[in-house]
């Protein structure tokens, strides 16, 4: 499964971009994922619906995800609650090709991964399913993923009961992304060095424009 290489931009989720952006706060410090006791975003609770906590088990030749818990909306994405199972039991054999592989790219390579995949609810509309997954580390490791899943349809509202299973309909993917650039947080209304900034003069007289670079 390909990844392309993305900012943090490529979130379009206001709420994940803030999720994400908390974590950005804390890998800026070593230029590692953070332990996900440190983690304490913003209105926490009102996104708790829309997360699931793993945990990471690495025994395996490949990460064993397991959740301990999960938000009451992806329970009824998925038709049923996942507490104490493991991701790929979870998902089921036929879901699973399209969804383990995403999380492993979190685990190996300790990054924040976005990606986006159409999907049909029981009616047939098209929705967009965003998942951003974010890494934590215990011990130098991986021991920890919180995935957050947003869903948008353009047509308005659709049915969120089974909608990964209501479907003949396999998810289309639009896009997977390892977040591995510009891995820093800007805060709103700061300029980053060397940004150009243009200066013009009042109205009422000639237009001149300058550019200058800050250092």
């Amino acid at each position: 499964m390909d990844f392309t290489s993305a900012a943090p931009s490529v979130v379009k989720s206001i709420r994940q971009r803030d999720l994400l952006n908390t974590w950005l706060r804390l890998y800026a410090r070593q230029q590692i994922a953070p332990a996900i006791w440190e983690y304490q975003p913003a209105r926490l609770e009102e996104e708790l619906l829309d997360l699931i906590y793993f945990t990471v088990e690495l025994s395996t030749p490949t990460p064993r995800l397991v959740i301990p818990s999960e938000g009451t909306r992806i329970s009824r994405a998925y038709g049923h609650t996942g507490k104490g199972v493991s991701l790929d039991d979870y998902v089921g054999p036929r879901l699973a090709p399209y969804v383990v592989p995403i999380y492993h790219e979190c685990v190996t390579r300790a990054l924040p991964v976005y990606s986006v995949a159409d999907v049909e609810d029981i009616y047939g509309r098209i929705v967009a399913y965003e998942r951003l997954l974010l890494p934590f580390l215990t011990d130098g490791r991986v021991s920890h993923v919180i995935a957050s899943v947003k869903t948008f349809c353009e047509d308005g509202g659709f049915e969120i009961r089974n909608l990964m299973r209501g479907n003949d309909a396999l998810p289309r993917p639009k896009l997977r992304a390892a977040i591995d650039r510009e891995l820093f947080h800007r805060a709103p209304g700061r300029i980053a060095p060397a940004d150009p900034v243009e200066f013009s003069e009042q109205p009422g007289s000639a237009i001149t424009t300058e550019t200058i670079e800050l250092n």
